[in-house]
């Protein structure tokens, strides 16, 4: 039985080396329900990109939530942090997941490796 867990874990691995895996799905939890004019906002720390790559966020549907497109970054730099507005309407019982990906200069896709978005956390604003 263990010969056969190994050989779908190894198989498991190579579909997804194959096809690749176009996001990195990151669940949102808002610390508290959301007041009159408040706005949901979401953080997005990157690391080095190359020239050229934009991190695109969408929720698990599809519907896109917005484009990071870093300019005028150094060679090696940090490419900073990014703020974002999201629908309240995105999240159920405080919950919502969102995926981000790599949009390519070849116009390719793939998921962020950990050094190009360091951090992705949901904040509240505004209010009465």
């Amino acid at each position: 039985m263990p010969r056969l867990a190994i050989a779908f874990v190894c198989f498991s691995f190579l579909v997804q080396q194959a096809y690749g895996v176009q996001w990195r799905e990151v669940e949102l939890i808002l610390p508290r329900a959301l007041e009159t004019g408040e706005t949901v906002l979401v953080e997005v720390q990157l690391g080095t990109l190359s020239r050229g790559k934009e991190i695109e966020i969408t929720t698990t549907s599809g519907r896109e939530l917005g484009v990071i497109s870093p300019h005028g970054i150094r060679t090696g730099n940090a490419a900073g942090t990014y703020t974002l507005p999201i629908s309240p309407d995105v999240f159920s019982n405080r919950h919502a997941f969102i995926r981000l990906s790599i949009n390519q200069p070849d116009r390719t896709r793939r998921a962020p490796t950990a050094d190009e978005v360091k951090n992705v956390r949901v904040k509240i604003a505004g209010g009465m």
